[in-house]
């Protein structure tokens, strides 16, 4: 039980700001080892940090592929990738590919590459549609890279970043290179459970957490990475969640390791079933396996006997179950709790994109930190831009549900009939009538990303941009032939994949 818990007024009514210098996070686990590893390498020599986690509590630890956003982050702390990759036995990933999603028998791959080339008026595919129309394109995919790459597992990194990739990686490996990492720039880890949190009636602010150990552990600031529980920001200071079950069907998982019995291929497997869809992540040592679905529809355990009928090669862990709700908190940064990874909210894993809000919590906050004090206003920017950010997130997670040709299931046909967002509805109405894409802000997923997407499942533009039509056939013919015999050029330059990884990573040596 909590020894106090509040809402949390507006902190420092009378404008006293008292300085941050005492950072404590509460969890470890990918997100609280992320956030100690940046916070020990950019401000680690003004702050005293400190990490409280418990080796009796689990992680969820299934978060193992990853977009290409995770470079950054490595290369602001300074991470050398195959010491990285060695370290957590990642291989790299190129795309997902989907199977079954439009229909059953149909597959497509959104690959992280760029496709074609733009005009200044109008993206490649209006120029790819015109071509469509007389007959001169190929499939959307040949005018792609990483694309043709990931269909024939081949992988190489190139000069001038020529191939955008990210990685399959262990996430509890990557936990413990993280832990390095920062206990060597003075990160302060604790073992102990928090039993209690401590907060000030007046302001609002977590003052202290309480371990069993009976340690007192206090801060100025807590950053919440305790998961779905949501300790602090949840159950201490009484934020609420949104729940978006309405979008967002699936409300389950299983998830079970697996010996590796075949070459690791460079992309992420999601296989649609029934009632939602089956991952396969590819590691150097083994594969990650995982069921997701809508518990309405498929009772637990069908659903882990379903993944143990179709995982390929011996098992080698107990299959987990993980409940989740779709959703946000209302507020990711409460008085002087910034919640980080699950306990900030979770949408699902289908485009592997928890350890990518994680990354973005943690930029916001070295972006916004309140060294000189908590400032409201920093809080209400951070909401703001968290908010605008998950919800662009969820809005392309839910289109690979709702635009869907499969009518074999109560659940497929729930998706296809299921109201949606009005920013998603604006989207797939002006891509369908124009085949236009737009991206705004700081969104995560770019044009080309969306596209891949609509086009894969099924939405064929009505029109295409008339700069397209300035084009005569030879032209337009000369101009996408060069593309494509560009891309197969290189893509016939590169090696295999699991070679290449061998080579790179496979034999150096973890730091210790």
């Amino acid at each position: 039980m909590n020894q106090f818990t509040a809402p949390g007024p507006v902190p420092n009514p009378g404008g006293e700001r008292p300085p941050v210098r005492r950072v404590v996070i509460a969890g470890g686990g990918t997100a609280g080892w992320m956030v100690a590893a940046c916070l020990s390498k950019v401000l680690g020599k003004a702050l005293d940090i400190r990490l409280v986690e418990s080796d009796e509590i689990g992680t969820v630890g299934v978060g193992e592929a990853t977009i290409p956003t995770l470079l950054t982050f490595h290369q602001l702390l300074d991470i050398n990738e195959q010491e990285f990759m060695a370290a957590t036995q990642a291989t790299f990933k190129l795309g997902i590919g989907f199977e079954g999603w439009r229909d059953q028998g149909q597959d497509y791959i959104h690959s992280f590459g760029l496709t074609g080339q733009d005009h200044w008026t109008a993206g490649f595919q209006h120029f790819w549609l015109k071509g469509r129309d007389r007959q001169l394109a190929g499939d959307y995919g040949d005018y792609c890279l990483e694309l043709k790459a990931a269909r024939h597992n081949r992988f190489a990194h190139l000069p001038r970043a020529g191939m955008n990739y990210a990685y399959h990686l262990d996430a509890s490996l990557y936990a413990q290179f993280l832990r390095r990492f920062s206990e060597r720039l003075g990160v302060q880890r604790i073992e102990g459970r928090i039993t209690s949190v401590q907060a000030d009636a007046a302001s609002g602010h977590i003052r202290a957490i309480q371990l069993d150990s009976g340690a007192r552990i206090e801060g100025d600031l807590f950053i919440d990475c305790t998961g779905f529980r949501g300790l602090l920001i949840g159950e201490t200071l009484k934020v609420g969640y949104e729940d978006w079950s309405h979008w967002l069907p699936c409300d389950s998982a299983v998830a079970v390791q697996t010996a590796s019995v075949g070459e690791a291929v460079p992309y992420t497997r999601s296989m649609a079933h029934e009632a939602g869809w089956q991952w396969r992540i590819p590691l150097q040592h083994r594969v990650g396996n995982g069921l997701v679905y809508c518990s309405q529809y498929l009772p637990d355990a069908q659903a882990r006997q379903r993944l143990l009928d179709r995982v390929q090669g011996p098992t080698l862990t107990t299959p987990r179950l993980i409940k989740f709700t779709p959703g946000q908190r209302q507020a990711t940064w409460r008085g002087n709790c910034v919640a980080i990874g699950l306990s900030s909210g979770f949408i699902e894993p289908l485009e592997s994109t928890s350890i990518h809000l994680i990354q973005r919590g943690i930029v916001r906050l070295m972006q916004l930190f309140p060294a000189a004090g908590i400032s409201p206003a920093d809080v209400d920017e951070y909401n703001q831009q968290a908010r605008a950010e998950i919800e662009h997130i969820r809005d392309f997670i839910v289109l690979h549900y709702h635009v869907t040709q499969r009518d074999d299931s109560p659940f497929w046909r729930g998706c296809r009939s299921m109201d949606i967002p009005p920013s998603l509805r604006h989207r797939i109405d002006l891509f369908r009538d124009s085949g236009r894409v737009f991206r705004t802000g700081n969104e995560l997923f770019a044009e080309n990303s969306w596209i891949q997407v609509m086009l894969g499942q099924g939405i064929v533009p009505r029109r295409h941009h008339p700069v397209a039509d300035l084009m005569g056939d030879a032209e337009l013919a000369h101009f996408l032939d060069g593309i494509r015999a560009q891309v197969d050029r290189t893509l016939a330059q590169l090696p295999q994949h699991e070679a290449y990884v061998r080579q790179y990573c496979g034999v150096a040596a973890a730091p210790r």
